[in-house]
């Protein structure tokens, strides 16, 4: 690793608007933790995702190349293993390279060029965790439907607010580890 290089975090979210931050002038909202970030690193003034879908925008920030150019259309197509991403370059300079949360990597290649995972992903490498959208079937092998979208309403807890605490908890423990 160069001791030398300046430290790169990128925080990438999903359903987030700089509309809804301090650091990028909400009068009412509160994140102090971001606003102390955008402080000491780089804000982004002119920043803007090219796919309206999680995974195709992930892979494109990741990649550097369009969603379209790398035939990432939607949630659940396979980023090839022989894409070259920014992880890929990273590594090659020297860097050490950690991904904690969110990724959606279909298929066998979790890691498209990091040195380590400190998460597991949230639903599995295959295409088991993809809905069914047949009207009328309740319920196919795997269990998942469109039923919560029907279903939805206030929740104390369920599995994606146990995994984000899981992430938040595993990346500020990274963060400590390396300095």
């Amino acid at each position: 690793m160069n001791r030398n290089a300046p430290n790169i975090l990128i925080i990438q979210v999903d359903q987030m608007s700089a509309l809804a931050l301090a650091a990028y002038g909400h009068p009412l909202v509160k994140t102090p933790n971001i606003d102390r970030l955008a402080e000491r690193g780089n804000l982004f003034e002119n920043a803007y995702c090219n796919f309206p879908l999680c995974v195709p925008s992930r892979s494109s920030t990741l990649t550097g190349r369009y969603a379209h150019n790398i035939l990432q259309w939607d949630n659940a197509i396979k980023l090839p293993a022989s894409v070259p991403t920014l992880a890929h370059y990273l590594r090659s300079v020297h860097y050490h390279t950690v991904p904690c949360g969110k990724m959606h990597f279909i298929g066998p290649d979790q890691i498209h060029g990091f040195n380590e995972r400190i998460t597991t992903d949230i639903y599995p490498s295959n295409f088991a965790w993809t809905p069914d959208w047949i009207a009328g079937e309740r319920y196919r092998p795997t269990g998942i439907n469109m039923r919560a979208v029907v279903d939805s309403g206030i929740c104390v807890r369920n599995l994606q607010i146990d995994y984000d605490e899981e992430v938040a908890h595993s990346g500020i423990q990274k963060l400590h580890d390396l300095v």
